[in-house]
C-alpha cells in the first residue's frame, strides 16, 4: 500500500516558546535559553531564528557568541515547553487520529496521513500547509515539514530541505532518492548515522550516502550484522516502519533496567555505565536460564534539555554474551546521541528463550564461548554467596562507576 507521512518539527521551540511568552516576535528577538547562574560558560540549549541569522549556532556556550551581539538571557522552563507541546499535539490530532501520530520528542512528531487525503480533498502538500497554518494560528509557534512515502525519507526532508522553502515544507519520493539523499555528505549528516559509523565507512572508501546505498549489502552485514542490513536498506530509502507498529504494546517477556544518574554524563564516561549495566541485566537472563534475540536501549537527557531516545535491534541469534549486548548499545550510542548531558540510562532484553539448545554460528568461536559462559556462572555464584561486592571489574574503582553503590542499596550480601 502506497503511504503518506509528514515529519513536523517545531522551530526554535525552547526560544519561540519563550518569546511567545513574553508577546515577543522570536524572528526579531535576540533570546537565548541557558541556565544564568551558570555564568558564560552555560549551555545554550536553544536560540531564537532571530540569532541565527547571525550565524550564532544552538547547543554552544555563550562565551562564544560574539561580544558585539546583544542577546538576552532567560533560564528554561520545561513545564512551558511540555504544555506547548500538547497544545501542538492537540492540533495533530484535530486533523488525524491518535493511531496515526507518534511523538518523536517534545517539538517533532510524525504523522500518517495516508487515509486523510481522500478525506480532506486536498494534496500532501495542501494538507501540511493547513496543519502548519493551524498550529501558529492557535499556539503561536512556527513548522517545517517533510513528506514521504515513508518515516525515513519524510524526516530527512524536513531535515535536509524544508527550511529552504518558504512554506517551510518539503517533499521526497523515491525518485529522489538517487537525486538528493545519496548526494548527501558527510555520512553524519544522515539521519541514523553517527561520527562513529561515520569514520568506520570512511574507512572503507564510503564518503557519500550513495556509497553506502552501492555498497554491497552482504558486506555490511558482514560487518555490522541486522545494524548493517538497515543502514543499506536507509541509504536505499526503504523504511518498513508504520506508526501503528510503534504503538503495540509489547507481549513477550522481557527485563529490563533503567538508572538515573547523580550528575551529567557524556560520550567519555558514559560507556563504563552502560557496560555495568549490561552485565546486571546478563546475569539475570542466566539465573532464568533465559537468552534474548531483542535489544533495547536508550538515554534520558537533564531536565534543561529533555529528550532522549529509545531504539532497539534485532540480533541474528539469540545470546546473553555480555560482550555482544553491549557492542549494540554502544552503537545505538554512536547512532542516535545528539551530545546533550546524559541523566538516564535504559536497557532492556526480549524475544526471549529458554537455553536448552546451542545456535550454532559459523562465525563465531564456539570454544570460547563455552569457556566465557561457564567463567561467567562461576561469578555467579561467587556473588551470591559472598555477596555482589565481593567480586567486581576494576573498572568498578574509577570515579564514574556506579555499580558498588548500587550493589549496597539492592543487597550485596546474600547467605
Amino acid at each position: 500500500m502506497k503511504r503518506t507521512f509528514m515529519c513536523i518539527d517545531l522551530k526554535s521551540f525552547f526560544a519561540s516558546c519563550e518569546c511567545i511568552d513574553r508577546g515577543l516576535d522570536p524572528f526579531k528577538t535576540p533570546l537565548v535559553v541557558a541556565s544564568t547562574t551558570q555564568g558564560q560558560g552555560a549551555l545554550t540549549l536553544a536560540i531564537t531564528p532571530c540569532l541565527k541569522k547571525k550565524g550564532i549556532k544552538s547547543r554552544g556556550r555563550l562565551y562564544e557568541i560574539p561580544k558585539d551581539i546583544k542577546y538576552m538571557i532567560v533560564d528554561p522552563r520545561m513545564k512551558l515547553y511540555q504544555q506547548k507541546s500538547k497544545d501542538v499535539i492537540n492540533v495533530y490530532l484535530d486533523f488525524v487520529d491518535s493511531k496515526d501520530l507518534h511523538i518523536y520528542s517534545i517539538d517533532e512528531c510524525f504523522l500518517d496521513v495516508t487515509s486523510y487525503l481522500k478525506y480532506y480533498n486536498k494534496t500532501d502538500i495542501e494538507l501540511a500547509e493547513e496543519i502548519l497554518k493551524t498550529v501558529e494560528e492557535k499556539t503561536g509557534l512556527t513548522a517545517n515539514c517533510g513528506i514521504g512515502p515513508n518515516m525515513l525519507l519524510a524526516k530527512v526532508a524536513m531535515d535536509r530541505e524544508a527550511k529552504l522553502y518558504k512554506n517551510g515544507i518539503a517533499k521526497w519520493t523515491m525518485e529522489d532518492v538517487e537525486k538528493k539523499l545519496w548526494k548527501i555528505t558527510p555520512l553524519s549528516d544522515m539521519w541514523g548515522i553517527g561520527p562513529a559509523m561515520q569514520k568506520k565507512l570512511n574507512t572503507l572508501g564510503m564518503y557519500t550516502i550513495g556509497d553506502v546505498a552501492n555498497h554491497s549489502k552482504e558486506d555490511l552485514k558482514k560487518r555490522y550484522g541486522v545494524m548493517g542490513v538497515e543502514l543499506w536498506r536507509n541509504c536505499n530509502g526503504l523504511d518498513d516502519s508504520i506508526i501503528s507498529d510503534l504503538k503495540v504494546p509489547p507481549k513477550e517477556k522481557s527485563f529490563s533496567h533503567s538508572q538515573m544518574l547523580h550528575k551529567d554524563y557524556f560520550r567519555a564516561n558514559i560507556g563504563i555505565l552502560v557496560d555495568e549495566m549490561v552485565e546486571v541485566v546478563c546475569t539475570r537472563l542466566r539465573a532464568s536460564n533465559y537468552d534474548c534475540q531483542l535489544i533495547g536501549f536508550g538515554l534520558g537527557y537533564n531536565k534543561y534539555v529533555t529528550g532522549g531516545f529509545y531504539h532497539s535491534r534485532k540480533l541474528d541469534a539469540p545470546t546473553r554474551n555480555p560482550k555482544e549486548i553491549s557492542k549494540i548499545c554502544h552503537q545505538l550510542i554512536e547512532d542516535y546521541y545528539d551530545g546533550s548531558a546524559i541523566r538516564k540510562i535504559m536497557i532492556s532484553v526480549g524475544k526471549l528463550s529458554k537455553n536448552d539448545s546451542i545456535q550454532l554460528n559459523l562465525f563465531s568461536d564456539y570454544e570460547k564461548e563455552v569457556k566465557d559462559e561457564k567463567l561467567n556462572h562461576s561469578i555467579d555464584f561467587v556473588k551470591n554467596k559472598f555477596g555482589k561486592n565481593s567480586l567486581v571489574k576494576a573498572s568498578a574503582l574509577l570515579e564514574d562507576s556506579t555499580i558498588m553503590e548500587r550493589n549496597e542499596k539492592i543487597g550485596g550480601h546474600h547467605e
